[in-house]
Order: C-alpha cells, then sequence, then structure tokens
C-alpha cells in the first residue's frame, strides 16, 4: 500500500514555522511498512485543499492531513472536506463534554468559536485528541481512508501513535519494519562510510537496509528490516560489532543524546560534573539539564563570556591571558582546573572560540574553539577545533564534542 501526507498552512510555505509534522508522519508510517508516495504542502485555501485531495484519493491508500482544524475563521479543513465527502456538520455531544472539561481543567472560559470545534462531520470516525480542542477525523470512500488531524505537534503525534496508526494496521494490514539507529559523534558521513564498508557490504548481503542521517556535529546509522522484528537480534549484533569497532564514535542508540549518556556514565559512577563556558554561553549546561534527575551528577557551571570573569569565576591568570589569548590551550586549561575547583566538583569541562561571524585572525580564524576536561586529582586534557564560519553551527559542535570528550576519558577511549 501506499499514502500521502498533506500539510496546511500558509505559515509552513513561507518558512514561518518549520515543517517538522511531514517527516515525523513520513518515518512512523514507514516504520509501519507504509510507502510514502508523495508529500505537499498547501495554502489554506478551498479550492487547493479540495484539488490535492481529489488527485491523492485517485492514488493513494492512506492520505495523512495536518492542519486548517483550529477555532478560528482562517481554519477551513473541516467545512471543505464535509464538502468532499459530501457530509454535514453535526454537534458531537461526546467532544463538548471533553472541551468543557479541558477548558475546566485549566480555568479558562470557553468561548463559541471552541464550541464550534465539537461540531463534527456525520458519517466520520473521530479520533480523540486528549491534548487539546481540535479532534481528528477518519474518512473512508471506495476503500481508501483520509485522516484529518491538528497541526500541533504534539497533538498530532498523540493521535498518530494513539488512534493512526493502530486503525491503519488494522485497516490495511501491514506489517512494520523495524529499525534500530546507532548514534555517532565527531565523524564526517564520507569518513566513518569509508571505515566501515566492508561491514556494510556485508548487512547488505545479509537483507539489510543502511541508512545515513547526518546533522551537525552527529551523524546516525539506521539499520532496517522488512521482516520486523524477527530480525532484531540480527540487528543488534551488527551494532555490537560496529561499536566495538569505532569506540571513538559510537555513543548511543536510538536517539539517545550524548549528554544523557554521560549523564548516565557520571551517574553510575557517582561522579559530579561543572561547566566553565566562553563561547557557548551556558549551552553545555543547558543541555546536561534536559533530562530529570541530571541533578545527580549535574552541579553547576560558569558563564565566563569575560576576560574578567575568566580571573574571577574560574581563577584564570591575567597573565595567561595577555600572553595566550582566551583562546587558547593554556587557557582553557585553567578555565577547566579553577572551575573545577571553585564549583567543587569531579569533572569539568571548559570551553573558548571565536563562534563568529567576526572575531576571526589569520591565527585564530573563525570556528577556533579549545576544549579541555579536568579530571579527578588535578588531570587535565585539551583539544582544538576547526569547525568553520557558521555561529550556530559552531556552537552546537562545541557543545557535542565536549560531551564526547568527556564520555571518552570517562570510558578511557583514545
Amino acid at each position: 500500500m501506499q499514502a500521502a501526507i498533506i500539510t496546511i498552512g500558509d505559515e509552513l510555505l513561507i518558512g514561518q514555522t518549520l515543517n517538522t509534522n511531514a517527516a515525523w508522519i513520513g518515518q512512523e508510517l514507514s516504520n509501519q511498512g507504509i510507502r510514502i508516495y508523495r508529500s505537499i504542502t498547501i495554502r489554506d485555501e478551498r479550492k487547493d485543499i479540495l484539488d490535492v485531495v481529489d488527485d491523492y484519493m485517485n492514488e493513494a491508500d492512506l492520505i495523512i492531513v495536518t492542519g486548517g482544524l483550529g477555532p478560528t475563521k482562517d481554519d477551513i479543513t473541516k467545512e471543505t472536506l464535509c464538502d468532499y465527502f459530501e457530509t454535514t456538520l453535526e454537534l458531537n455531544d461526546r467532544v463538548l463534554n471533553r472541551i468543557k472539561k479541558y477548558f475546566e481543567a485549566r480555568g479558562k472560559e470557553m468561548l463559541p468559536s471552541n464550541i464550534q470545534q465539537a461540531e463534527l462531520p456525520k458519517g466520520a470516525i473521530i479520533l480523540d485528541n486528549n491534548h487539546g480542542t481540535a479532534s481528528g477525523m477518519w474518512f473512508e470512500k471506495g476503500g481508501k481512508v483520509l485522516v484529518s488531524i491538528p497541526g500541533v505537534p504534539y497533538e498530532m503525534k498523540a493521535i498518530m501513535n494513539e488512534e493512526v496508526l493502530p486503525r491503519s494496521k488494522a485497516k490495511f494490514g501491514v506489517t512494520g519494519n523495524y529499525h534500530q539507529t546507532l548514534m555517532t559523534q565527531g565523524v564526517g558521513e564520507s569518513f566513518l562510510a569509508d571505515q566501515i564498508k566492508d561491514w556494510e557490504d556485508r548487512i547488505y548481503g545479509d537483507d539489510l537496509f543502511l541508512a545515513y542521517l547526518p546533522s551537525p556535529g552527529i551523524v546516525k546509522l539506521r539499520l532496517t528490516s522488512k521482516n520486523g522484528a524477527t530480525d532484531a537480534k540480527k540487528i543488534e549484533n551488527y551494532f555490537h560489532e560496529l561499536r566495538e569497532k569505532l569506540p571513538k564514535y559510537a555513543y548511543g542508540m536510538n536517539g539517545e543524546t550524548i549528554f544523557e549518556v554521560v549523564g548516565g556514565l557520571l551517574r553510575k559512577r557517582g561522579k559530579t560534573l561543572g561547566t566553565i563556558e566562553s563561547c557557548t554561553g551556558g549551552g553545555i549546561a543547558n543541555a546536561f539539564i534536559q533530562k530529570s534527575g541530571s541533578s545527580d551528577f549535574f552541579q553547576g557551571g560558569l558563564v565566563t563570556y569575560s576576560n574578567e570573569l575568566k580571573v574571577k569565576l574560574a581563577s584564570v591568570e591575567s597573565e595567561t591571558l595577555d600572553t595566550y589569548g582566551a583562546v587558547s590551550e593554556e587557557t582553557v586549561k585553567e578555565m577547566a582546573l579553577g572551575g573545577m575547583k571553585n564549583l567543587n566538583v569531579d569533572y569539568s569541562i571548559a570551553v573558548s572560540g571565536i563562534a563568529g561571524p567576526d572575531g576571526g585572525t589569520e591565527e585564530k580564524p573563525v570556528g577556533t574553539v579549545w576544549i579541555a576536561v579536568g579530571c579527578p586529582e588535578g588531570g587535565v586534557i585539551a583539544k582544538k577545533f576547526l569547525f568553520g564560519e557558521h555561529r550556530g553551527r559552531n556552537l552546537e559542535k562545541t557543545q557535542l564534542y565536549a560531551a564526547n570528550m568527556l564520555r571518552k576519558v570517562l570510558l578511557k577511549v583514545e
């Protein structure tokens, strides 16, 4: 079977809102063994919706539509789909009661426009939205299915997981693919491909499929089997082999962040961490505290953006800064050691760099970053990186590489 995705919203077309829904839905349907044959983003216009729906209903078995279900006048998807499926709206008492409880629980007044959201198409299967006020709708016509769900990502994902995916599997009898993803950090896609080419040849011969999924500082390797979970052990063994081969780079599985992994290592060892940051401005500290329980290992951080605060808070010698500059091996080592002592932690991460786009020199171009890791008993290691000219990517990579440096120290890799 094949599916199509329609995302509705002017804000998506002009780039005001990033269209993450299409990517997520495509991935989830693919995991179910459903082939995506087309995806499109269109305006909140009746004619556009009708034209695309009519086109897709002739070719796809399943069409997923997101957006245009809000309480305001510019949200016209529901009424337009009623026209297409030749039905009318009727007040759904069960949904109305749910919406009332939604507002009561939040101490807010329910407006007439919210009551209107309980008016839903006759003959459609109504899909519960337990995280918002706009219900999903499941239409069937000529053996084809069209599902309309809200565009708010967390509402969309909940309805997809709780309603749409189970119903699709039951309706079409699809067998889901099975996949696992290995997370790597600090290695480029082409270099990684060269390192694992023999391994890659073997997995293809074993009826598995490999996808490289690169992003700044990270390359994900996704192995997929069309045979479902029966190949779970096979994939596990292949990835175990790769983790043994590439311990410098392979850090986790299935979307684990490097910060989660490092936090787990510190927690397991009963050790503490502090950060001393210049160019990242507290970004590393923020990344480590995203998960509940981070206080088990993370003690705090110092943002020493200025040289004055490097001296005052991290005990960097003024002479070191005058002689070598803020972005130097000598300075970042003193930041790591001084910060570790002042924060009273077992390990520290210190970073100082030129994020750009200004501030670079011939000797220290934009993208130059020094990272240091302070260790128990006064040890410290430091490394220089040249990331590039894009400020955002430089900051993101600095955080990732810093965490991976600490991971390698903890595991005694390299």
